[in-house]
């Protein structure tokens, strides 16, 4: 029964870590695909290249609750399988079932996730996000940096445990995610934060104007 219990709690975070929140909060409020311009990745960021900070921070918030709860509501009745279903959050955002297994690169649900972990493994993150974010303006090196110290943080506070191990493939997957921009950083072409895009994405009711 334990064991079927904990399969049933990993199966159902995958699935809730599968709903794209930029996705569905585009479809909403009749926005672009996030998926059709920028960067292509469905994520708060690309989100908020359409001028919409609304729509951003909604984006932002979705895919960091669906993280936390995933993560908490285990832990809170199934302890053991806490790691396990937080894991599966975020893979479920990063290859999600509903959109052809093609998703975003899961820093915000990372970010719920470690705060379902720990609340101070969570903000420690997020305040080295930012802190990254607010010096260099680069929301992609402030998200590998914050990966990096994330698993450093999950050690220091867990020694070697599941919840370590876990964090520690979450940054992996987190910094693979991003290989891109970091080629885009190391040629000097990678966008800073608030850049406009040189190119706006396209407008969805253009048509039906």
């Amino acid at each position: 029964m334990a064991a079927m219990a904990i399969a049933l709690a990993v199966l159902a975070s995958y699935l809730l870590g599968s709903i794209s929140f930029a996705i569905v909060v585009s479809k909403v409020m009749r926005l672009p695909d996030p998926r059709s311009y920028g960067s292509k990745n469905p994520g708060a960021t690309n989100v908020l290249r359409t001028g919409k900070l609304a729509a951003a921070v909604l984006t932002l918030a979705g895919d960091a609750a669906k993280g936390f709860l995933a993560a908490w509501l285990t832990g809170r009745y199934l302890p053991d399988a806490m790691a396990l279903a937080g894991l599966a959050a975020f893979l479920g955002h990063l290859y999600p079932v509903y959109h052809r297994f093609q998703g975003g690169k899961g820093v915000a649900t990372a970010a719920g996730v470690l705060l379902g972990f720990n609340l101070w493994l969570g903000v420690g993150t997020l305040v080295t996000w930012i802190v990254v974010a607010a010096l260099l303006r680069y929301a992609s090196l402030a998200s590998v940096v914050a990966a990096l110290f994330a698993a450093f943080y999950a050690w220091w506070l867990f020694g070697f445990m599941h919840i370590p191990a876990v964090v520690l493939v979450m940054a992996a997957m987190v910094i693979w995610r991003h290989r891109e921009n970091l080629r885009r950083l190391v040629a000097g072409t990678e966008s800073r934060l608030g850049q406009k895009s040189a190119t706006p994405p396209p407008d969805p009711n253009a048509a039906s104007r």
